[in-house]
């Protein structure tokens, strides 16, 4: 499957590409990652400035209105750098949670302020005892007063560290796996009785394990209606889904050319190494593995908008099955053709195969997913 992109996503494609060259070499990168933030708050500036933040935003509340296509040509690019800043928590995740279900009010405060760079969000949802299922929820919020009390632990939370607001998913009824009587809140990170535990992740991005004792929310800090938010947090993942996958397939993009420039590199007994056809055939089906899974990534993205939830869910579970397959061989395929140097922190390779193996285990790994895929 060739994938043909209007004019505009091939200028967006463009534009995110001269940003990656110019802004994100592997030793800029290196620096970022270590970093208080762990990204660099002018690149979100200029993220906002390029209105990259406002491209998924609807029109009505300061965005440029663009879909999930949009999303994949931007985090394909993004995997190609390795980029840091929280776009994929506050936009894709964040932004389009509060664009589902929050309302009108929350809409206008919110979704403005992403757009124009100056509001940041994360979602809080995952537990320590959790796993890959989006029902299981402890996390706890009981009724006080005009309000609620939350109480529970998150685990996971992206970019939790440089939120300005949390969503935070708490049970109001039910048991602890039921899908019915999950409910969203929006949460004040310097709330009181909000510890946020930030830590850098093995791949270089940043995470939080998120404690609430008792905080105190109003009523009117429920994103969407109470006990009715698992529809919403599904159809979330399903797009985080896809836009990881489609991070994955730029990151898979830079293996492939690196290996192949390596092996016409390196030489062996007086001969580079791409000369050897076993090696050539590896890197054909590195070739084939990360064409496979960019067709069923962007396939897959065309369905965002199809009413039909089976049939939208399918393709998630079917894409994430893929990346995390096609990522796991890419990945170690370039390890293993780069030898010895493919082991190295100093070299690039082993960076993008971490990102890579983060990004399977989000929100379930491949095995997770060929299952649920299976069962539809």
């Amino acid at each position: 499957m060739t994938t043909v992109l209007t004019d505009e996503q091939s200028m967006l494609q463009d534009s995110v590409l001269r940003f990656v060259e110019n802004e994100y070499s592997f030793e800029a990168r290196r620096k970022l990652a270590a970093s208080d933030d762990g990204f660099s708050r002018a690149h979100w500036k200029q993220f906002a400035e390029l209105g990259w933040l406002a491209m998924p935003i609807p029109e009505d509340h300061g965005g440029l209105g663009g879909g999930a296509v949009e999303t994949a040509v931007l985090m394909e690019v993004f995997g190609r750098g390795l980029v840091l800043e929280p776009f994929f928590a506050t936009v894709v995740l964040g932004a389009g949670l509060v664009a589902d279900a929050g309302s009108n009010e929350q809409q206008a405060e919110i979704l403005p302020a992403v757009a124009g760079g100056e509001m940041m969000l994360a979602l809080a949802h995952g537990e320590p005892t959790s796993r890959f299922d989006l029902n299981a929820v402890a996390t706890t919020a009981a009724k006080q007063g005009k309000g609620y009390a939350l109480n529970g632990h998150k685990a996971v939370a992206w970019h939790a560290g440089a939120a300005n607001r949390l969503i935070v998913s708490a049970r109001t009824a039910g048991k602890e796996r039921d899908e019915k009587g999950i409910t969203l809140f929006l949460v004040d990170p310097k709330a009181k009785g909000v510890t946020i535990r930030d830590y850098a992740t093995n791949d270089g991005q940043r995470a939080g394990e998120v404690i609430l004792e008792g905080v105190e929310v109003g009523a009117g800090n429920m994103l969407g209606e109470a006990g009715g938010a698992y529809p919403a947090i599904a159809a979330a993942v399903d797009r985080a889904m896809i836009a990881l996958g489609a991070e994955a397939c730029g990151a898979m993009a830079v293996l492939v050319e690196q290996t192949q420039e390596y092996l016409r590199t390196r030489q062996q007994f007086g001969v580079p190494l791409s000369k050897f056809q076993v090696l050539q055939h590896r890197l054909v089906e590195m070739f084939n593995e990360q064409a496979m899974s960019r067709a069923v990534v962007y396939r897959a993205s065309a369905t965002l908008t199809d009413s039909n939830e089976p049939t939208r869910t399918r393709a998630a579970a079917a894409a994430k099955a893929q990346i995390g397959k096609s990522g796991r061989f890419v990945g170690q395929q370039a390890v293993q053709l780069h030898g010895g140097m493919g082991m190295t922190d100093e070299l690039p390779v082993g960076h993008y195969f971490k990102r890579l193996s983060m990004i399977d285990v989000a929100f379930g790994n491949a095995e997770y997913h060929r299952r649920r895929f299976a069962k539809m």
